[in-house]
């Protein structure tokens, strides 16, 4: 089924769903329905926002769960968090174009870590995203990923990582995460 047959279907489900859900993304395998993630979820991103807020130049805005899509690609995914010009705020409910946003964030949630952890580690340099940070609330840990471009067998990747455990102070391109405000999820 072509990309914008999948849109279309994923819109028209929307308009049905049952509260949980709070909006859909489209891989190559499907559409995903998604539900509201959990409080210690909401929370890591949330100090994450905040950090970013007190660092980004004026005209810059750390912006929660905004759709990203490329149709060239057949993705729409909804990150937890970018970082974006305001410019290219435009009309409610249009995605935002993959080159206009300057970071990418994940908070792994529980139940679906291979999706941060593998597809959007594949899609989002496929997409030209400039940094990737996720964030592991189930272990402690994250990573920061940048250098979008050709990695082994010619398929996109970042080419730089660099990993971290709550408690330090990372680099994500010009802005420092203190990780020690991050929360582990409970056990």
């Amino acid at each position: 089924m072509d990309y914008a047959r999948m849109r279309a279907i994923a819109e028209e489900l929307m308009k049905h769903a049952p509260e949980p859900i709070k909006g859909f993304e489209i891989t190559g395998d499907g559409i995903f329905m998604m539900m509201s993630p959990s409080r210690f979820h909401d929370f890591n991103a949330m100090r994450l926002s905040r950090q970013l807020d007190r660092q980004l130049p004026e005209g810059v805005v750390a912006f929660p769960g905004g759709d990203v899509e490329d149709p060239s690609l057949g993705k729409l995914r909804r990150p937890d968090l970018i970082v974006v010009p305001e410019e290219v705020f435009g009309e409610e409910n249009e995605p935002f174009a993959p080159h206009d946003l300057l970071l990418v964030a994940e908070i792994v949630s529980p139940s679906n870590h291979s999706n941060d952890y593998m597809d959007k580690m594949d899609e989002y340099p496929a997409m030209g995203i400039p940094r990737y940070l996720l964030v592991d609330p189930r272990k402690g840990t994250g990573s920061v990923m940048s250098d979008p471009g050709s990695g082994p067998e010619g398929r996109p990747c970042y080419r730089t990582r660099h990993d971290y455990v709550f408690g330090d102070k990372i680099s994500v391109g010009p802005w420092t995460i203190d990780t020690s405000e991050f929360r582990k999820y409970p056990s």
